[in-house]
């Protein structure tokens, strides 16, 4: 994969609905190469770090693959890199959603750092706030086209046009995409408990995550 666009944004206070809202959602593509450090990009910031930010959530990814699609569906829309609130606009994954073949625990080298998968990223309110209308939340879900954050395991600087290697994988392999339909799906199966298994066992998979998912297997009579 190719970082096509590294993007920062520092928090800022819109209108939404009547009210004032402060939010970092509004990204745009920096110049240069980039500090990235624990828990931020420099010149980047989270607005409310009881949602976003900390160090599983350092950097989100998101593909230049999803632009195309999101052009088809939202015609007329202008969407620049960033957009999607991304800080790494990521390209040449090959075919399919990128959700599909990245896998929580992968890590990559980008730029001199280096950056490992925790967990897709579960829309909030904002990104209706980035598009202008609330529908935007519930379409993003519904489409598969997540995207996933990585923490930061060395720090470095990266830029646009670096490449990202996969330097290594975790065993049991939980695709983002998976983690995605482990947190919608309204009923577990054979099958759901079994991938549910497998992501426990991940140690990149923040705290909060294990604990919904030991939960949702207790709720299925897997868990005394």
């Amino acid at each position: 994969m190719k970082l096509v666009s590294v993007n920062t944004g520092m928090p800022r206070e819109v209108s939404w609905h009547g009210r004032m809202v402060t939010t970092a959602i509004f990204k745009e593509p920096a110049t240069g190469r980039v500090a990235l450090r624990k828990l931020n990009l420099d010149g980047d910031r989270q607005a409310d770090l009881r949602v976003h930010g900390g160090e599983h959530k350092a950097v989100y990814c998101y593909s230049l693959a999803h632009y195309d699609s999101w052009k088809r569906e939202l015609p007329g829309r202008e969407l620049p890199m960033g957009m999607f609130g991304e800080n790494f606009t990521i390209g040449d994954g090959g075919p399919g959603l990128p959700e599909e073949s990245i896998y929580l625990g992968d890590r990559f080298s980008v730029g001199t750092a280096e950056v490992t998968v925790t967990q897709p990223r579960l829309p909030c309110y904002k990104l209706g706030v980035r598009f202008g209308y609330d529908d935007m939340v519930k379409k993003f879900l519904a489409s598969g086209r997540t995207g996933f954050y990585v923490a930061v395991l060395r720090e470095g600087e990266v830029g646009a046009g670096d490449e990202m290697k996969v330097i290594a994988q975790e065993a049991n392999a939980v695709a983002v995409s998976e983690i995605t339909h482990l947190y919608v799906v309204k009923r577990y199966g054979e099958a759901e408990i079994r991938a549910v298994r497998r992501a426990l066992r991940v140690e990149e998979l923040p705290e909060s995550w294990k604990e919904y998912f030991r939960e949702r297997l207790r709720q299925a009579g897997q868990i005394n």
